[in-house]
Formats: structure tokens, sequence, C-alpha cells
């Protein structure tokens, strides 16, 4: 009942379409989840979340595995192929139901205000239009839906800084499946209208030296009471 009918029963082709990017990242995020302990950080991103949630930019599923019990179901978006293959593979061996759709952040193929939480896990930082993006996360909460967030982003000094907005004009999306590492999550999920709960800044890895990647934020937000007027 929460997803949308394509008329044809077809699915349309995805704009989305990375293969190169994709089995790479398979790789290296499945050596992370020891190594940079994201295991650990997705355990805290998702703790306590209960009925039914969707996750936006799935990629592979390294999620799927920690997410409580009192979830009722996960629908989980994801428009790259490849990813959305290894996720479906996730999928059967969570401990929740999740149902793996194709899909993009900027126009989700779900009904409003359909779940009672959202999760955004490394995705804000690709998707084509962040504002288009975010408020699909709005219309498709419920009023006072929560917002779960880990998001890599603008950090660091001004040398830093000035670093990742020139990789952002030149070669990073391009070699990095859209990937851009200037925006502020923060600032993008106040200005389309969530109420920012706690969140901490994170440095990943926690040692060595910073990359353009390593300033990370995890925390939560939630959308406003009253009904969505947009």
């Amino acid at each position: 009942m929460r997803l949308l009918s394509t008329g044809s029963g077809k699915v349309a082709r995805s704009p989305v379409h990375h293969p190169l990017f994709a089995r790479c990242y398979a790789r290296l995020s499945a050596g992370a989840e020891t190594r940079l302990g994201m295991a650990a950080v997705r355990q805290r991103l998702l703790a306590g979340l209960s009925g039914r949630v969707i996750e936006i930019g799935a990629g592979n599923g390294l999620n799927f595995a920690h997410y409580p019990g009192a979830v009722a179901e996960v629908v989980a978006i994801e428009p790259e192929a490849l990813h959305r293959q290894l996720a479906l593979r996730s999928a059967l061996r969570a401990q929740v139901p999740v149902d793996v759709v194709p899909g993009a952040a900027e126009a989700l193929p779900v009904k409003s205000e359909a779940f009672d939480a959202a999760v955004l896990s490394l995705v804000l930082c690709s998707v084509r239009d962040l504002t288009r993006a975010l408020g699909e996360v709005r219309r498709v909460l419920r009023p006072g839906g929560e917002v779960r967030f880990f998001e890599h982003g603008r950090g660091g000094g001004r040398v830093m800084t000035l670093t990742q907005q020139a990789l952002d004009r030149t070669v990073w999306p391009a070699l990095f499946g859209g990937c851009h590492v200037s925006r502020d999550p923060v600032a993008a999920l106040r200005e389309a209208g969530f109420r920012l709960g706690p969140y901490r800044r994170l440095l990943l890895p926690e040692s060595g030296p910073a990359l353009p990647t390593s300033y990370c934020v995890l925390g939560t937000a939630r959308r406003p009471d009253e009904p969505d007027a947009r």
C-alpha cells in the first residue's frame, strides 16, 4: 500500500549508473565495517528505531543487519543496479522484513506520510538535487517522524574546505559515483524544515591524516508535528 504503482508494471531504467564505482565501493565498504569501526556507527545510527522505516540510498545493504527487532518493515530505496542486487542478498539475511526498491531520492516511489522514520546513511553527498531529495524525505514521513542520519561533508580548516570545494568542482564526483565532499548535511536538513535533534561530529578514520571524506556527522532530526503544506 505504500509503494506507488508504475502503471505499466515495468521499472524504468535508473538514471544512476556507476558500475565501476559500485564494485569498488562494495569491496571497500565491507572492509571498513571493522577497519574503520563502521559497524559500530551503524549500530548507533539505528538503535531504538521502530515501526515502518524508509532507507534512502541503501547501497549494498550494510545497514540491514543492524535494524532492531521493533522495526516492522524497512523499504530500502537504491537506484544503482549492482548495489541493488547486493542489497537484495543482504535483505535475505536481515532479522527484520526489508523490501529493496529501485528509485531515486528526488522522486521516492512511495506514498506521502507513510513512514515513522527515515534513514540517511552516506547518501546526501551523492544525490543530484539535495533540496528536492530532502523535500521528498519530508513528504514521506508522518508528522513528527524521525530522521536518522550519518553523513560526511564539509569540515576541517580553511585549507581543507578549499580543497573539498575544488575537488567537487573537478574530478571527485566523476571518480566517485557523484559524491561531493563539501556539502553541509546539517545545514541542508535545517533548511529543508527539519528540527535538528542531538548530533555529534566524527572523524573517520579516527587516527592518521584527515581525508576529504573524514568529516562525518551522526544524529537525528524530526519532521514538524503539523501536517506538511508543501
